[in-house]
């Protein structure tokens, strides 16, 4: 259900998209050519932050305590296990599918569902992979610059890994009574736990930045960019701002 509705929002982004192409010099150096409509999507989106997300992810904070925050984190990493797992396959990194196959494995056992993180106490690296940085391992490019309301920078490579991965993720296929009730849960409870983790570096970004929205462009593409070139961003393709 959730992977149709995706699809389904994506499309009628990519129709929306499809007659709001902008001719500004500045725009397109950035690889951004649907920027208008862009922008428009990220200040509805801010909008919605400021007044629904943000208190929510705030409240958390406030009344749960950081080991029972970082319990939830270390249980939603290791759930996404499998997904990471299987990129580093295709990747063609057995080294590192072993040690995400070990932590997996660790954390869930010993770790309790991985609630503790054992496996990083015990020397076992974490990693962070998806289908959106295989496919620019690949060599695929990410192709023009689009942010979907409520999700967030979503280029074509990106979304379509997004759809690969939902492939990946075992929970998604697994049904048995309750079963969706848990997923629909594990998305909510990431949401709450990613902004949650982000609530200064945020609000850092937002004081600090001219341009809100193109900083975070930049960012995000600065850390998709390292993540597919081994930790090192790719200073030839950065927008010229």
């Amino acid at each position: 259900m959730t992977h149709r509705v995706s699809h389904a929002v994506l499309a009628i982004l990519g129709l929306a998209l499809s007659g709001c192409v902008t001719n500004d010099p500045a725009a397109l150096a950035a690889h951004d050519p649907f920027e208008p409509t862009n922008r428009f999507f990220f200040d509805a989106t801010q909008k919605a932050d400021r007044a629904i997300l943000k208190p929510i992810a705030k409240g958390y904070v406030a009344v749960v305590p950081k080991p029972l925050r970082d319990g939830l984190h270390n249980v939603l990493t290791n759930i996404d296990q499998p997904v990471v797992f299987g990129n580093e396959i295709l990747q063609g990194s057995p080294k590192s599918a072993g040690a995400t196959l070990g932590r997996f494995v660790v954390n869930s056992t010993v770790g309790v569902g991985g609630a503790i993180d054992i496996a990083t106490k015990i020397g076992i690296p974490s990693d962070d992979q998806d289908a959106g940085i295989t496919l620019g391992k690949w060599g695929l490019s990410e192709g023009p610059y689009v942010f979907v309301p409520l999700v967030g920078p979503a280029p074509p490579r990106d979304a379509l890994g997004r759809g690969i991965d939902y492939f990946m993720q075992p929970l998604d296929d697994v049904r048995f009574p309750g079963s969706k009730t848990l997923n629909y849960s594990r998305i909510g409870l990431g949401v709450l736990d990613e902004r949650a983790e982000n609530l200064d570096t945020l609000d850092q970004i937002q004081r600090t930045s001219i341009d809100f929205y193109a900083t975070t462009r930049s960012l995000y593409r600065q850390s998709r960019d390292a993540k597919i070139n081994g930790g090192k961003p790719n200073t030839q393709n950065l927008p010229n701002f």
